[in-house]
C-alpha cells in the first residue's frame, strides 16, 4: 500500500510539472504536418516501441494522419538489424520511406538517445538523417531528453521526481501525453468509440 501511494503521488507531481506549452507546440506541428499532407514516422525502442505502435494507431484512426512505425514490421526490422546492424536500422528504414521536409519523425524514449554513451544509437542516427532531410523532429522523452531534446522542434520532457523510477514514470507518461495530444480539439478529427456511444445514447 505504501509503495502504491508513493507511486501515485509521484505521478500526480509529474503531471503538475509538465509544460503545457511544450505539448501545445507538438500539437501545432502535427496539425501543420497534416495540412501539408506530411507523414509521421514514430520511433521507439523497448517499451517505447509499444507506445509508438499505439500512437500510430491513434494518429491514423483519430487524426487522419498517415503514420508508421518501423517496429510494427518485425520481419523488416530484424532483417535490417541482422544484415545491416542495429545502429542503422531506423535510418535505413527512413531512407526507404523517402523521408522528406513535409514529414515528421516522432520519438518516444526515456533517455532520448546518447551517441557518446552508446545508448539508443539507432535513434541518434535516425534523427541525424531526419535533420539532414529537413524533416520536423518531435518527441516525448524523459530525464533531460538526450539527443532528441537537443534537435527537436518541439518535445515534452517528463520531469524526474524520483531517480529510482525514471523509466516506469516516463513510459507511463508516454501514454498520458500521447493521449492528451491525440484528443486535442485541434488535432482529433474522429470521435472515439465510447464517447460516440455516450452521445448517441443521450
Amino acid at each position: 500500500m505504501k509503495y502504491a501511494k508513493q507511486f501515485l503521488a509521484e505521478s500526480a507531481e509529474i503531471a503538475a510539472k509538465l509544460d503545457a506549452r511544450d505539448i501545445a507546440g507538438i500539437v501545432r506541428r502535427l496539425v501543420a504536418a497534416r495540412r501539408r499532407r506530411g507523414r509521421v514516422f514514430v520511433l521507439g525502442v523497448g517499451g517505447s516501441a509499444a507506445a509508438a505502435s499505439h500512437f500510430v494507431n491513434d494518429l491514423r484512426k483519430l487524426a487522419a494522419i498517415d503514420a508508421r512505425a518501423p517496429t510494427d514490421n518485425i520481419s523488416e526490422l530484424t532483417a535490417r538489424i541482422n544484415d545491416e546492424g542495429w545502429e542503422s536500422c531506423f535510418e535505413n528504414w527512413l531512407k526507404t520511406s523517402r523521408l522528406g521536409r513535409n514529414d515528421v519523425v516522432f520519438v518516444f524514449s526515456v533517455g532520448g538517445g546518447d551517441r557518446a554513451r552508446n545508448i539508443s544509437p539507432n535513434l541518434v542516427r535516425a534523427l541525424q538523417y531526419a535533420k539532414a532531410r529537413k524533416a520536423v523532429i518531435l518527441g516525448i522523452v524523459g530525464r533531460d531528453g538526450g539527443y532528441t531534446a537537443k534537435v527537436a522542434a518541439a518535445r515534452a520532457i517528463i520531469p524526474v521526481v524520483n531517480k529510482d523510477r525514471i523509466t516506469p514514470h516516463t513510459e507511463s507518461f508516454h501514454a498520458l501525453v500521447a493521449h492528451l495530444i491525440i484528443s486535442h480539439p485541434r488535432l482529433q478529427s474522429a470521435a472515439t468509440k465510447w464517447e460516440r456511444e455516450m452521445r448517441t445514447a443521450k
